[in-house]
């Protein structure tokens, strides 16, 4: 028997991971996008009609979507951003050498690890008007509380306050293992060449951070975009719809309304949204690895 052409080798041994992969990701992105174009209401009792791009255009008519849909891309300019900032911070604190890092390191994983929803629960009673820590704090300054989820501004800082310490110490824990592979001689170097912790950090840390900061925030602004848990358990998405998410919108209608097709619509769109930052990312990424 003739050996396999290295093409063919290659095809046989992925073959296995491209069955896998089209079973779990593939088939149901395009038996979701097949649901959409279906007017599959559960309270109806009738079946599914199909009825092409309908959902698609009641959903250009709808002001719940525009309104959740700036508000999930709102929360995800603010908290992604913050999210980095706040990380960074953390990482480089756990990247110090001193003899006991491991309490800083241990740290860092206790938000991570904690449920999205039980993040929620705490900082909705840290903000709660009448015996939350926040208010409480702010009354022995001498400033009087405010009634934070009456307030859709101030509804919408909590959720972001909230989001950012849940999700800055994921990005802290993705840069820090990439500054663990930053060689020690290049910082060495540095100093006897006489540059500053700044111009070190500026020259050395961040351009050798540039991978590890980019595959955190493909991840945390996927989950940006796919924000639930935090504003259902902190607000419900009140008052109103001022804190309601694209993830919410589609809970509601799938779940509370049983309209699949349209809820189906909505997913639709935030899968596209989601690929598209993801594809925006890595092309970014790959401009500069082809620039160096």
């Amino acid at each position: 028997m003739l050996d396999p052409s290295d093409r063919l080798l290659a095809g046989l041994l992925l073959a296995p991971a491209a069955i896998l992969l089209s079973a779990i990701i593939v088939y149901p992105v395009l038996r979701l996008f097949y649901t959409s174009l279906f007017n599959l209401s559960l309270t109806s009792g009738l079946p599914g009609e199909f009825v092409g791009i309908e959902n698609y255009r009641l959903m250009l008519e709808d002001p719940v979507f525009w309104e959740t849909t700036w508000n999930t891309v709102l929360i995800t300019l603010i908290t992604v951003p913050g999210a980095l900032v706040v990380g960074m911070g953390l990482a480089i604190l756990a990247n110090l050498r001193f003899r006991r890092r491991w309490p800083v390191r241990l740290s860092l994983l206790i938000p991570w690890a904690l449920p999205l929803s039980f993040a929620g629960l705490i900082f909705a009673w840290f903000f709660h008007s009448e015996y939350g820590v926040v208010n409480d704090v702010l009354a022995r300054f001498g400033i009087e509380g405010v009634i934070w989820f009456n307030s859709p501004n101030l509804a919408f800082a909590a959720i972001c306050l909230t989001i950012i310490w849940k999700t800055s110490s994921f990005m802290a824990l993705i840069i820090l293992a990439g500054l663990q592979t930053i060689p020690r001689s290049l910082y060495e170097a540095a100093d006897v060449d006489g540059a500053g912790r700044i111009r070190q950090f500026v020259e050395i840390t961040l351009p050798l951070l540039k991978p590890a900061i980019v595959v955190a925030l493909i991840f945390r602004t996927i989950t940006a975009l796919q924000t639930f848990d935090i504003p259902y358990m902190m607000t419900g998405g009140g008052p109103g719809t001022s804190t309601a998410t694209l993830a919410m919108y589609i809970h509601q209608n799938t779940v509370s309304f049983l309209d699949l097709g349209y809820g189906a619509a909505l997913a639709v769109v935030m899968f596209v949204l989601s690929m598209g930052v993801t594809a925006i990312y890595l092309r970014i990424l790959r401009a500069r690895e082809w620039a160096t």
